[in-house]
């Protein structure tokens, strides 16, 4: 089938809007297959990373201020990040355009049974809890989304028996008119309104991971939050839901159960904090009847985490560093600190994503002792510590290597260090993965 598919392509003409890690193997695939490729990008891709390959491709290349004018290509693939509401793709798509995405055409094209992640906190440690689990119990799983590799161009290896579990931001459920078998939402919270162009619009991206799933398709939401217990009536298939002390799958002081009885032990679970005992129990929902008791139980005391989400770096001179530079917004951040008794040393700020940052006061005049403040946001923090009356100390950095070593001179024995921006990268890196990275670089050279 996907053979055929990509055969289709063959003399057609078909543009890319925006290139990287989303549209960048599709670009290769299907130039391979024989269609005439074109890159539409704002920066100019032959002087960026991926210049020899769009070269070495053939592929016409339209960038600048028009890099959407004047479109006669008959197939465009949007990334994720591309908003698909301008002016000139909508009147593409009324020239009969047709206008797509990798996941898009991926739910179309897929043989096996698809489960999809989202929501604003805990869809990465969520995706990859159901991926493991899944694994545990020898089934085959196709990782993907926005984590692992590109779904799109390994349908050509997927099997009808296996499973595709992907991760879905808002980006990619924007522009979706297809929803996988089973839909997780974690919790929906102000995130991305830089992006978005309303609250109301990010959380109708969010919905789009169920809204087409029909009578046969399961969705798992949040009981304990607001916004997706509210979704519940719209989903036409099963419902399933876990949460804080209700739902289906109840998370409780000794363990997650289901009605009455418990399906794991809370000291059983290797990973810190509160917030994923409700990854757990969102896992182990989305994959009932699929994984037995005792595979939950091994995979709970043995998984460390994911990388970037509190995330041990290394101990020196009594002091622990953590890495959990995924946290881009206050909700994150506020479930990596309750994750500690103490009080931290946190080091936070980076690019404004236009949310509220008024709940980082309370939190950090219970949580930290000292703030290292630094990034586009840092005047904004300063502020809300201030109107908070935090007592605890507040230093400005300029750059990871300034605040780490002001976190080391900080520091005494027994205190802990943590990475947890309450923001985006965008500022100063390509993505959280490099900004975590360059604190673990700069952590290990102390």
């Amino acid at each position: 089938m996907f053979d055929s598919y990509l055969k289709s392509f063959a003399g057609k003409r078909v543009g890319f809007v925006g290139l990287g890690v989303s549209n960048l193997p599709i670009l290769k695939l299907l130039a391979e297959n024989g269609a005439s490729v074109t890159v539409r990008d704002l920066k100019d891709p032959l002087a960026g990373e991926y210049a020899d390959t769009v070269k070495d491709l053939g592929a016409k290349v339209i960038s600048g201020e028009g890099y959407l004018d004047a479109i006669d290509e008959e197939v465009l693939f949007l990334s994720p990040a591309v908003k698909q509401f301008a002016m000139q793709l909508e009147k593409a798509k009324e020239d009969g355009v047709y206008i797509t995405t990798e996941m898009q055409e991926f739910l179309k094209l897929c043989p096996c049974r698809t489960i999809g992640v989202t929501g604003s906190d805990g869809k990465t440690t969520t995706t990859t809890l159901i991926a493991k689990l899944l694994e545990s119990s020898g089934k085959t799983v196709h990782l993907g989304g926005n984590i692992g590799s590109n779904l799109f161009c390994r349908l050509g290896e997927i099997r009808e028996g296996d499973f595709a579990v992907m991760e879905l931001s808002s980006f990619q459920l924007m522009k979706m008119s297809v929803s996988p078998d089973t839909a997780v939402i974690t919790n929906v919270s102000p995130n991305h309104l830089d992006w978005h162009r309303s609250m109301e619009e990010y959380v109708d991206a969010k919905k789009n991971i169920f809204l087409y799933q029909g009578k046969n398709g399961k969705t798992v939401l949040n009981a304990s939050n607001k916004i997706t217990a509210a979704m519940a009536p719209l989903c036409s298939g099963e419902v399933v839901t876990f949460g804080v002390g209700e739902g289906d799958f109840a998370v409780m002081p000794d363990g997650i159960y289901k009605g009455g009885t418990l399906i794991l032990e809370d000291s059983s679970i290797l990973l810190p904090g509160a917030h994923n005992r409700q990854n757990y129990a969102a896992a182990i929902a989305a994959t009932e009847g699929l994984v037995c008791g005792e595979n939950i139980k091994a995979l709970a005391e043995s998984f460390g985490g994911v990388e970037h989400r509190i995330e041990l770096v290394r101990e020196k001179d009594g002091v622990k560093y953590y890495n959990s530079s995924i946290d881009s917004s206050p909700t994150r951040t506020a479930a990596a600190l309750n994750s500690f008794s103490q009080k931290l040393i946190v080091i936070c700020g980076g690019y404004d994503k236009n949310i509220p940052l008024d709940p980082l006061g309370e939190l950090f005049v219970n949580k930290v002792k000292t703030a290292i403040v630094m990034g586009n946001t840092a005047p904004k923090i300063k502020a809300v510590l201030k109107e908070h009356r935090f007592e605890g100390k507040v230093i400005d950095a300029d750059g990871m290597e300034e605040a780490v070593k002001a976190a080391a001179e900080t520091a005494e024995p027994g205190d802990v260090v943590i990475l947890s921006p309450a923001a985006a990268s965008f500022d100063k890196y390509k993505n959280f993965m490099c900004r975590g990275q360059d604190f673990k670089n700069k952590v290990n050279s102390l």
